[in-house]
């Protein structure tokens, strides 16, 4: 073993209950990631959808990526390793594909003690050592190519072959890896690589610096460092955003066009793009370079308040071009899967894909740890429950890659991936996203700082850490999202004074605080966090209440597409009307919603997996005929009254084929 590498794991081997981010040593952040083991799920929301991913999500596609039925995902290492013929089949990005699949493993692990799991984790990781070369590369097209006697066959020739891209997810899996089993065979391959790519880019053309296609080793690198404190990774890390400078001909479809630091606009793919932010978050914790931070809050505001669709999903379009009626059109590139021009937030063709919302969270988590505003959390809780969810079916083996906002059959012009959920897709890069997500979610739900707990998920948990100088130990009980009543009961702490600090979503009005029964003298704005300092003693109980109704939800007058159209939401949820909630021969295109819509919320345990519905009277408008027609004149039709059903957006499309909108015509008058 190198000395470098040897050196990075004796530092990785004495540090513990480290979280998701461990940014327990970062100078320049605010609020501090609890341990990975020190949050678990109880009862609830986030428990059952947990449980759904251990006992079904993560051995059906383990079976899948170790299988060869539709491609190759840990195959192509056994053929790259010697241990089998071949040759390299599926997506360049499959090998990170299978660290994403990996790291929800060893998160899962964390959270469960499983030895089956551990047995599976432990079984696949000799097999990765055992495909590196020796100068630590990790790559297995080229590396299957190579055994294979492709003497061309060679480390970065190919700017979208995406091995950084695989490498990031690499070190991430391997730090979690570490702290979820405190062993460091995964992460030695981890530093193996890492070593590879500092010598590979101690002197770099400007080519070569294109070689960042969906940079995910931006946040992988800067954990490897945290979980080892070798400090060669994190000038590596700095080296690679230094790198971007140097493109001459870059576009926005990877954020290159021009200089990082003179961005103030989200452009171009959205993965990539929402990857490269949360890692100069990450980035900026370390270093506190102000100029990785001075882009974030113009492009944060930009996304929010111009370019994200009401469910948190971002990458609005198909394809595009940028920037967009450009007077220099030398500088315009095609996009794909991609941000658009501000308010261009279709939703018929609304892409949307599963890994950008993801990539939402990702971004947010981190600059909520640099600040410890809860304008970060808002956006991390409403892409978690909305654009995020509805990325896989409720049973957890078929996937969206595309989250659109409405759908109809059939579709007024080809689109690309289906409208309902499959097993496999070609670019299979979400479903594993989806399951590290799920699996890692807990660790969103609690923060700390040196003054106390920070609350920013509402589910049935429980929290133990050390925080304040003192072991803390919660409880939380709720049947959140489904209503906002919140018993958090301190469990166990120290004789020392702490804060707890309890998110007030932005979407909630007049939320209300009790502790041990009397309401407690504190002020509660959405959108902050509403603080208790005390001296607490196990068996005190705090009741926080957040009303939740129902409400309709318009957008700028400027998003051409849902102009004079409205939306519901109740907390974090967001609703929509799927046909099968319709009578027969109903459509979605006559529906309208009245302004003054009395919308009543009722649990229904029996119907997809049990969610709070919400029930009306709306209006139709049945349309004639449209055969041979662009535009006509305005005709008289009879409207009547309908009893109509929403459901939360994350659920539908499990009920069959159907039509679906969030957004609906607001009713005339």
């Amino acid at each position: 073993m190198a000395t470098g590498v040897a050196s990075a794991l004796l530092v990785a081997f004495t540090l513990g209950g480290a979280g998701l981010v461990d940014n327990s040593a970062s100078p320049h952040a605010m609020v501090r990631s609890v341990g990975l083991e020190e949050v678990r799920w109880t009862r609830g929301f986030w428990a059952d959808r947990v449980e759904n991913c251990y006992r079904r999500m993560i051995p059906a596609m383990g079976s899948l990526m170790q299988g060869t039925n539709y491609t190759h995902f840990f195959h192509n290492f056994r053929i790259a390793a010697g241990l089998a013929e071949g040759r390299h089949r599926g997506a360049s990005f499959n090998d990170g594909d299978f660290y994403k699949w990996l790291e929800a493993a060893c998160a899962m692990f964390a959270a469960t003690n499983d030895p089956q799991l551990e047995r599976l984790i432990e079984e696949v990781i000799p097999v990765i050592a055992s495909a590196q070369q020796a100068d630590g590369y990790l790559h297995t097209p080229v590396l299957v190519a190579k055994r294979n006697g492709d003497t061309a066959a060679k480390p970065f020739q190919d700017r979208f072959n995406f091995e950084m891209y695989n490498l990031g997810h690499l070190l991430t899996a391997a730090c979690v890896h570490h702290r979820a089993t405190g062993r460091t065979n995964l992460l030695a391959v981890a530093c193996k690589a890492a070593d590879f790519l500092d010598k590979t880019f101690l002197q770099v053309s400007p080519e070569s610096a294109r070689s960042s296609v969906c940079p995910s080793h931006y946040m992988g690198m800067v954990e490897l460092y945290r979980a080892t404190r070798e400090p060669r990774y994190l000038e590596l890390a700095k080296r690679f955003f230094a790198l971007r400078r140097q493109i001459t001909s870059g576009g926005d479809d990877n954020q290159d066009r021009i200089p990082f630091e003179q961005q103030t606009n989200a452009a171009g793919h959205a993965v990539r793009a929402n990857y490269l932010y949360a890692g100069a978050a990450d980035l900026f914790m370390e270093t506190g370079d102000k100029s990785l931070w001075a882009p974030l809050e113009p492009i944060w505001t930009n996304v929010i308040h111009q370019k994200m669709h009401i469910t948190g999903g971002c990458g609005a379009l198909y394809d595009g071009a940028s920037p967009d009626g450009a007077k220099e059109q030398k500088s315009i590139t095609r996009t794909h899967q991609a941000y658009g021009r501000n308010y261009q937030l279709p939703n018929l063709t609304a892409h949307n894909e599963t890994c950008a919302n993801i990539g939402n969270v990702l971004w947010n988590w981190r600059m909520f740890l640099v600040t410890g505003e809860a304008r970060f959390i808002d956006v991390v809780e409403l892409a978690l429950y909305n654009s995020v969810l509805s990325g896989a079916s409720l049973d957890g083996t078929n996937f969206f890659y595309v989250n659109p906002l409405r759908t109809l059959d059939p579709l007024p012009t080809p689109l690309r991936w289906s409208r309902q959920r499959v097993p496999f897709v070609s670019s299979f890069c979400c479903p594993p996203n989806l399951l590290r997500t799920l699996a890692e979610v807990a660790n969103y739900a609690y923060a700390k700082s040196s003054d106390g707990i920070w609350v920013n998920l509402y589910g049935g948990s429980t929290v133990q850490t050390r925080a304040a100088g003192q072991l803390v130990k919660l409880t939380q009980e709720t049947d959140y999202p489904w209503n906002g009543r919140v018993r958090i009961t301190v469990n166990d702490c120290g004789r020392e004074q702490f804060a707890l600090k309890l998110r007030v979503p932005g979407w909630t009005k007049a939320a209300s605080v009790r502790v041990n029964g009397t309401p407690a003298d504190v002020s509660s704005s959405p959108t902050t966090y509403l603080e208790l300092r005390r001296v607490w003693k196990p068996g005190d109980a705090v009741d926080l209440d957040l009303p939740m109704p129902a409400r309709l939800m318009e957008a700028h007058p400027l998003v051409e597409e849902t102009l004079n159209q409205v939306a519901l939401q109740r907390g974090p949820v967001v609703y929509c009307l799927e046909s099968p909630d319709l009578p027969p021969g109903g459509r979605l295109t006559d529906v309208m919603i009245p302004a003054d819509i009395d919308l009543v919320a009722r649990y229904d345990g029996r119907l997809l997996g049990g969610v709070v519905v919400l029930n009306g009277v709306a209006q139709v408008r049945p349309s004639a005929d449209w055969s041979g027609q662009l535009y006509r004149e305005l005709r008289g039709a009879e409207v009547r009254a309908l009893d109509v059903r929403f459901i939360p957006y994350s659920v539908w499309g499990n009920r069959g084929p159907s039509e679906m909108s969030v957004w609906l015509p607001l009713a005339l008058r």
